[in-house]
C-alpha cells in the first residue's frame, strides 16, 4: 500500500502500511512492534541515524508493488484475528514447551561456565507461562467480541456495549503484556549476546539459540500485527 511517509509518520504506521518496512528498520535495530508507536524522526534522534537515509530506503521499498498477500491492513479485522489464531499462535502452542525444555537442558549442562543461560531458561519460562494467559484471552474473548462488533458494522448496527467494554478493557491489559513480552525476550537476546555461540557449543546449545532468534522474528511479526493493525482498527468499533 503506497502512503506518504514524512518525518512525523510512526514506526508502527510505516510497517503496518508494508510489513517490507520492517526489514529496513530491523537493519537500524528499529523496534517497529511494541515500540512502534514513534515518530521516524524521534526515532532516528534516539538511534543516531540519518533521517534522510532512513526515508531513502523506505522509499526504494514504496517504488514496487506490495504483494496482496501482505496487504494486512486491507484484511477485515475477522480474517486478520483468524490469520494470527492459524499462523502465530499455532506457532507458539508448537514451540513454547519445547523451548522451556531446551533453555533448562542447556541450562542444567552449560550453566556452570554461562551463567546467563540460567537466567535465559527462567526469564523464558516466564515468557511460556504468561503466553498461555495471553492467548487464552484473545481467542475465547477479544477475538470473538471483534468478529461479533465488525459483524454488526457490517450490517449497519452499533456494536454491543458489552463487546465494546470487553474490547477496550483487553486491548489494554493486551497492550501492557505485550511491552513485559516484548522487553523479557529483547532482555534473552542482551543476555545472549546476540544469539552469538561460544566456542564449547553443543548441538542442542546451537539449536536453541536458533529457535530463540526465530522466536523472537515470529513474536515481532506477532505483536505488529496486533499493536499495529488489528488493536488500533478495534478500538475505532
Amino acid at each position: 500500500m503506497s502512503m506518504e511517509i514524512t518525518s512525523s509518520t510512526t514506526v508502527g504506521e510505516v510497517v503496518a502500511a508494508d510489513y517490507r518496512n520492517a526489514s529496513i528498520f530491523e537493519q537500524y535495530g528499529i523496534d517497529f512492534c511494541c515500540g512502534g508507536n514513534i515518530s521516524l524522526e524521534q526515532v532516528c534522534k534516539d538511534k543516531g541515524v540519518e533521517l534522510a537515509d532512513l526515508l531513502a530506503e523506505l522509499g526504494k521499498v514504496q517504488s514496487e508493488p506490495v504483494d496482496r498477500s501482505q496487504n494486512y491492513l486491507a484484511w477485515s479485522l475477522s480474517f486478520l484475528a483468524d490469520y494470527i489464531v492459524n499462523t502465530h499462535h499455532s506457532y507458539l502452542y508448537e514451540t513454547d514447551d519445547q523451548l522451556v525444555a531446551y533453555t533448562k537442558k542447556i541450562a542444567t549442562v552449560h550453566g556452570e561456565h554461562h551463567p546467563e543461560l540460567l537466567e535465559i531458561a527462567r526469564i523464558f519460562e516466564k515468557i511460556a507461562t504468561d503466553m498461555a494467559g495471553h492467548l487464552k484471552e484473545e481467542e475465547e474473548q477479544l477475538f470473538p467480541a471483534i468478529k461479533r462488533a465488525e459483524g454488526m458494522k457490517n450490517n449497519g448496527n452499533e456494536p454491543a456495549a458489552t463487546d465494546r467494554e470487553l474490547i477496550a478493557s483487553s486491548l489494554a491489559r493486551l497492550h501492557r503484556e505485550h511491552d513485559e513480552i516484548g522487553d523479557a525476550i529483547h532482555e534473552i537476546r542482551r543476555l545472549a549476546a546476540d544469539y552469538k555461540l561460544p566456542a564449547d557449543a553443543c548441538n542442542t546449545f546451537t539449536l536453541t539459540y536458533r529457535k530463540l532468534a526465530e522466536y523472537e522474528d515470529d513474536l515481532h511479526k506477532h505483536v505488529h500485527l496486533e499493536n499495529n493493525i488489528l488493536f488500533p482498527k478495534a478500538a475505532k468499533l
